[in-house]
C-alpha cells in the first residue's frame, strides 16, 4: 500500500537486538492538501466555542451551588447535632424542673400547713390576751374598789384622828379643870382654915359665956373635913373615871388607827403588786401582738415568696415547652429543608 523504509525499534523492558523493519507510508498523505477553507467551518468553531463557554459557565455555576449545597449541609449537620444535643438536655432538664416545681409546691403546701397552725396559735394567743384583757379588767375595778375603800378608810382615820385631837383637847380641859378645882379646893380649905381661926379668935375674946368652943370647931372641922374628903374623893372618882374612859377611848383609837393603818399598808401593797400584774400584762400583752404581727408578716411573706416562684417555674416551664414545641418546628422545617438538598445534590450528581 505504499513504501516501506528501515526502522529500528526498541522493547519497553530495554533494548533489543538491532533490526531493520519495513516502513509504510500513507501515499494519501504525500498528496498535496486542498487548502480551501470551507465557510462553514468559522461559524461551527465560533458555535463550538461559545457551547464550550456556555458549558464552562454551568460548570462553573453548578460547581458553586454544590459547594454552597455543601456548605447549607454540613451547616444543616451542625445545627442538627446542636438541635439533639439541646433536646437531650432539656429532655434532661425537665425532670429537674419537674422535680424543683414538685419540691417548690411541697414547701407550698408546708407553708398553707404553717399558716394553718400559726392561724391556731393566734386564735390560742388571741384567747389568752383576751383572758389577759378580762383579768386586766378585773384587777383594774379590783384596783378602783380598793381605792374607794382607801378613800373611804381615809376618810374614818382623819375622822378618827379627829376625834382623838377632841380627845385629847377634852383630856386638856379636864386636867386644866382638874387642877383648876383641887387649886379652888386648897383655896376654899385655906379661907375655911383662915376663917375658922378668925371666928375662934372672935369666940376667945368674945368669950363671954360658957360655951365649949373647941368641940365645936373640932365639929365644923370634922363637917369640913368630911366635906372635902367626899368632894375630893368624889373630883378623884370623876378624875380617875374620866381618865380611864379616855385611855380607853384613845386605846381603843389607838388600835382602830393601827387596824387603819395596816389596812392601808395592805391596800398599797395590794396596788402596788396590781400595778406590777397589770405592767407585766401589758408587756406580755405587747409581746404577744409584736409576735402575732411578725408571724402574720413571715408567713404571708413565705406564702407570697412561694407563689412567685411557683408561678414564675409554671411560666418558664410552659415557656421551655413552647421553646421545645418551636426546636421540634424548627427541626422538622430543617429535616425537609436538608432532604431536599440531599435529593438536589443527588440529581446533580
Amino acid at each position: 500500500c505504499g513504501r516501506t523504509f528501515g526502522y529500528r525499534s526498541g522493547g519497553v523492558c530495554g533494548p533489543s537486538p538491532p533490526c531493520i523493519t519495513s516502513v509504510s507510508v500513507n501515499e494519501s498523505l504525500l498528496t498535496p492538501l486542498n487548502l480551501e477553507i470551507d465557510p462553514n467551518a468559522q461559524c461551527v468553531k465560533h458555535e463550538e466555542k461559545e457551547q464550550i463557554k456556555c458549558l464552562n459557565s454551568r460548570f462553573a455555576a453548578f460547581i458553586d451551588k454544590v459547594r454552597f449545597l455543601e456548605q447549607q449541609n454540613k451547616l444543616l449537620e451542625t445545627k442538627w447535632q446542636f438541635y439533639q444535643n439541646r433536646k437531650c438536655c432539656e429532655s434532661n432538664l425537665e425532670p429537674l424542673f419537674e422535680g424543683y416545681i414538685e419540691t417548690l409546691r411541697r414547701e407550698a403546701e408546708c407553708v398553707e400547713a404553717d399558716s394553718g397552725r400559726l392561724a391556731s396559735e393566734l386564735n390560742h394567743v388571741q384567747e389568752v390576751l383576751e383572758g389577759y384583757r378580762k383579768k386586766y379588767e378585773e384587777e383594774v375595778a379590783l384596783r378602783a374598789t380598793a381605792e374607794n375603800e382607801f378613800v373611804a378608810l381615809k376618810k374614818e382615820v382623819d375622822c378618827a384622828y379627829l376625834r382623838k385631837s377632841d380627845l385629847e383637847a377634852n383630856s386638856e380641859a379636864l386636867i386644866q379643870e382638874i387642877d383648876f378645882l383641887r387649886r379652888l379646893y386648897e383655896e376654899e380649905i385655906r379661907v375655911l382654915h383662915a376663917h375658922i381661926s378668925d371666928t375662934s379668935v372672935i369666940v376667945k375674946m368674945d368669950n363671954s359665956r360658957d360655951l365649949n368652943m373647941d368641940c365645936i370647931v373640932a365639929e365644923i372641922k370634922a363637917q369640913y373635913d368630911d366635906i372635902a374628903s367626899r368632894s375630893r374623893a368624889e373630883a378623884e372618882s370623876w378624875y380617875r373615871s374620866k381618865c380611864e374612859e379616855m385611855k380607853a377611848t384613845v386605846i381603843r383609837h389607838g388600835e382602830t388607827l393601827r387596824r387603819t393603818k395596816e389596812e392601808i399598808n395592805e391596800l398599797n401593797r395590794m396596788i402596788q403588786r396590781l400595778t406590777a400584774e397589770v405592767e407585766n400584762a401589758k408587756c406580755q400583752n405587747t409581746k404577744l401582738e409584736t409576735a402575732v404581727t411578725q408571724s402574720e408578716q413571715q408567713g404571708e411573706a413565705a406564702l407570697s415568696d412561694a407563689r412567685c416562684k411557683l408561678a414564675e417555674l409554671e411560666a418558664a416551664l410552659q415557656k421551655a415547652k413552647q421553646d421545645m414545641a418551636c426546636l421540634v418546628k424548627e427541626y422538622q422545617e430543617v429535616m425537609n429543608s436538608k432532604l431536599g438538598l440531599d435529593i438536589e445534590i443527588a440529581t446533580y450528581r
